[in-house]
């Protein structure tokens, strides 16, 4: 079902309900005040008639007849009954009131009571005369309050019916109201695609929902856009990457078998061909090792292991690859708390990532000396790495893990550019967060934080 319909349903449906409620209270609030007025004048009626019977004075007695007959609004098929009351709890029954028992009992009890059976009315009140309890009952029929009861109730059906077709009008508009925008998004979005994702939904003057929903699908156009932008650079430049050592190796190999050569040329062309396989080699393990962080960065972790201990596994690892490195570890504030230091990870790709951050900065340092800090609280684990070496430029920082990017004082030394997006993926892999501060000619500090 659309939404529009929904919106529409939904308002018409609490619209009926919140109707119907209205016209039950009124309804109901009207038929009490339509009995408490009634039941008043029976009141006043009840005590004209107390006081005519016990009336010696006859003028009196003329006086409250007139008043009652002429004073007070008539009532329909009124009639009045005084039964004597004897002792104890029992009273002259009137054969002509066909009324229960427990009416009685309630005005003995309560010196008053009302019944009303129908339109008609039955109001009964004890009252004394001369030591002489008496029980007067008034009745009469309500047809007035009937009427108007029935006159509201169509007033009533009549006017909700009529309100509740205007909610469906109202209903309607207002469903068409809140969806247009929404319509107008999703008409937008059809147009862009992968050809056109430089294309944007209009800004809504409105500061809403509608707003934020256009501001977010802006948002994820311009990082699908980059993405795109990257997937595309890799692509370009893992095809160049890839193709140099190849061409390299076919063109080295064709030259050797054209015609027969010396030994010295052929162990030459060995050489050749083994540097450039060499090279081809690298290259695909590391694109095999960033293939394996997966395209979203997530992988199912294994191992729990220090990261004091990690760290040393690498500078053992560096030692072997590089005897003369420089690398320092300070590890002299560690917490008391060895389990501060635990983290739950993929050791080899974890210790990857590691290795080629501090490999990095041995690298654009020239074999200068590079730190590695390690610090641990309750919250996080922090692995700093500095070195003093040739820097980052501040407009190539945002484009670091890009794979294959590259930047212009980089390119002096041997690489690809993966070594830092490879690392990037492992360390959020890990859950956690990696950043780069630099400065050209002074070099770079490298802060990976891991949180409990």
């Amino acid at each position: 079902m659309q939404i529009r319909k929904r919106i529409t349903i939904t308002y018409v449906t609490l619209s009926v309900l919140s109707t119907l409620l209205l016209c039950v209270v009124v309804f109901v609030l009207f038929r009490q005040n339509n009995r408490y007025y009634f039941v008043k004048r029976l009141q006043d009626r009840a005590k004209i008639v107390a006081s005519i019977h016990y009336q010696e004075d006859p003028e009196k007695a003329d006086y409250y007849r007139r008043l009652k007959s002429e004073g007070l609004e008539e009532l329909i098929d009124e009639n009045d009954f005084v039964l004597k009351v004897n002792d104890g709890k029992t009273f002259e029954y009137n054969t002509e009131l066909q009324l229960p028992h427990e009416f009685y009992s309630e005005v003995m009890q309560q010196k008053s009571g009302l019944i009303v059976e129908g339109s008609r009315y039955f109001y009964g009140q004890i009252f004394e005369e001369r030591g002489q309890k008496y029980i007067v009952i008034i009745t009469a029929k309500d047809r007035r309050g009937h009427m108007s009861s029935l006159y509201i109730v169509r007033i009533l059906f009549f006017g909700g019916m009529f309100f509740i077709l205007l909610a469906y009008f109202l209903g309607r508009f207002l469903a068409k109201r809140v969806i247009n925008p929404v319509a107008r998004i999703t008409k937008e979005v059809k147009r862009i695609s992968a050809s056109n994702l430089h294309n944007r939904l209009p800004d809504s003057e409105n500061f809403d929902e509608i707003s934020d929903l256009t501001h977010t699908f802006n948002d994820m156009l311009d990082r699908l856009e980059t993405s795109f932008e990257i997937q595309a650079n890799f692509i370009n430049n893992a095809s160049h990457e890839l193709k140099t050592p190849i061409t390299t190796i076919i063109a080295e190999a064709e030259i050797m078998l054209s015609k027969t050569r010396n030994p010295e040329q052929y162990q030459e062309a060995l050489q050749n061909i083994h540097s450039q396989a060499s090279r081809l080699g690298s290259l695909t393990e590391s694109l095999l090792k960033l293939t394996q962080t997966g395209y979203d960065g997530q992988k199912q972790v294994q191992d729990v292991a220090r990261i004091d201990e990690l760290l040393m596994d690498v500078k053992q690892d560096l030692d072997k690859l590089y005897p003369e490195n420089k690398v320092i570890l300070r590890l002299d504030d560690l917490p008391e708390d060895d389990d501060l230091l635990l983290i739950s990870c993929n050791k080899p790709l974890l210790e990857l990532a590691l290795s080629n951050i501090i490999s990095n900065g041995m690298k654009y340092s020239n074999n200068e000396t590079v730190f590695v800090s390690l610090a641990a609280d309750k919250q996080y684990i922090s692995v700093s790495i500095a070195d003093i070496g040739i820097g980052i430029p501040a407009e190539d920082i945002p484009h670091l893990y890009e794979p294959f990017f590259r930047g212009k004082e980089a390119s002096r030394f041997n690489g690809y550019g993966l070594g830092l997006p490879l690392a990037m993926k492992i360390i959020r892999m890990h859950k956690g967060d990696i950043k780069v501060q630099s400065q050209p000619e002074k070099g770079t500090i490298v802060t990976i934080s891991f949180q409990h």
